[in-house]
């Protein structure tokens, strides 16, 4: 929108074309999602909490959740708001990957949302059924996968690529792709949301993995970046470093509200729409398997209730104390906020790694 504006007004003065450069827009990104999340963010809680809007507790969980009982939800709807202006705000909005990106943000969000409101209604923790709301969840990623097919310009966009490996690409029909999109948005979409479960665990991460995901982004849109660190080019994509430094900003300013001890809950309006953004970031940068290491705490939270699941249905007996995996470390005496920055110093290491890729190929 800006953006418009400033080429625009560069017809009368030059000084408006620092406007087309990707870094100084995205660190206005940033900035402008940070300040939206920090001024709204308060009247945003209070009106949560004169609504009533507050988080229902697991039964079963961690008794030291139960103080937790009633603090505002839905918080996430701040971070959707901030990316979503910011975005709109700094970004080509004649660029089809920014909006392929974003509706699918929203509509992950919507799906959230409306399982947040179903909990908050019924007066219990379940929401949606896990068949509705993974039905609702494939729908829009199989929309999303169809929309990068039909407008894709180039092979690229629909081919596999293997980090490290630079020669190993796989190309990929229609019938190979759609799925992999479902896996990667609907799995990292689902996978957030189970991390969500303490003050702060799952919105660091994100904010990291969304950071690296931009670096991504914007080496994949630079053909002479691309070729260098031999990374798959996709004209166009480096538009996307906009949102991804929008997410983080976004995600910073919810973090301050969501710190130990929270003020207000992401509820799944945030952790779906959260995981869906990332995973489609990685769909569009052709790095699906990047975002498997960078989002390892997110795997690992994963893979903790597939086993425990698993273990309890072949056995009859628990893998855990409690899955995900950061209830089992509170059960086993690990005070909340350890347990968070823990995690949050794993997430480091293994945006690292995947960023160690860019030039290990």
């Amino acid at each position: 929108m800006l953006l418009a504006l400033a080429e625009f007004l560069s017809q009368y003065h030059r000084g408006f074309t620092v406007f087309q450069y990707l870094t100084l827009r995205s660190i206005l990104g940033v900035v402008t999602a940070l300040i939206i999340a920090l001024v709204v963010g308060p009247a945003m809680i209070r009106r949560l909490t004169v609504q009533k809007i507050g988080q229902q507790i697991r039964a079963d969980g961690p008794e030291s959740h139960l103080s937790k009982a009633g603090t505002p939800t839905m918080g996430g709807a701040l971070i959707l708001v901030a990316v979503t202006v910011a975005t709109l705000l700094w970004s080509d909005l004649g660029n089809r990957f920014v909006w392929i990106v974003l509706l699918t943000t929203l509509a992950f969000g919507a799906v959230g949302g409306w399982d947040d409101y179903l909990k908050l209604r019924y007066g219990n923790s379940r929401g949606l059924s896990a068949r509705s709301k993974l039905a609702w969840q494939s729908l829009f990623a199989v929309i999303a996968g169809a929309v990068i097919l039909v407008t894709a310009q180039s092979p690229v966009e629909t081919t596999f690529y293997v980090p490290v490996f630079k020669d190993v690409a796989i190309h990929l029909g229609w019938w190979l792709f759609i799925p992999l999109v479902w896996l990667v948005v609907v799995g990292a979409s689902n996978a957030v949301n189970l991390t969500d479960g303490l003050d702060g665990l799952a919105i660091m991460p994100a904010v990291l993995v969304a950071g690296a995901l931009g670096v991504f982004a914007y080496a994949a849109g630079h053909a002479v970046f691309a070729d260098y660190l031999g990374i798959p080019a996709v004209p166009g994509v480096g538009e996307l470093v906009v949102f991804s430094a929008a997410l983080v900003g976004a995600g910073l300013g919810f973090l301050w509200f969501n710190a130990y001890p929270a003020q207000v809950f992401m509820g799944d309006v945030g952790a779906l729409a959260l995981g869906a953004a990332l995973g489609m970031l990685a769909i569009l940068t052709r790095q699906e398997l990047v975002l498997l290491v960078m989002g390892g705490i997110f795997v690992i939270e994963t893979v903790s209730v597939i086993l425990q699941v698993a273990s309890y249905k072949l056995t009859g007996r628990r893998m855990f104390r409690m899955a995900p995996i950061h209830h089992h470390f509170e059960l086993k005496g690990w005070p909340e906020p350890r347990v968070i920055v823990r995690f949050w110093i794993l997430t480091v290491v293994f945006v690292l790694i995947g960023l160690a890729t860019l030039k290990i190929r």
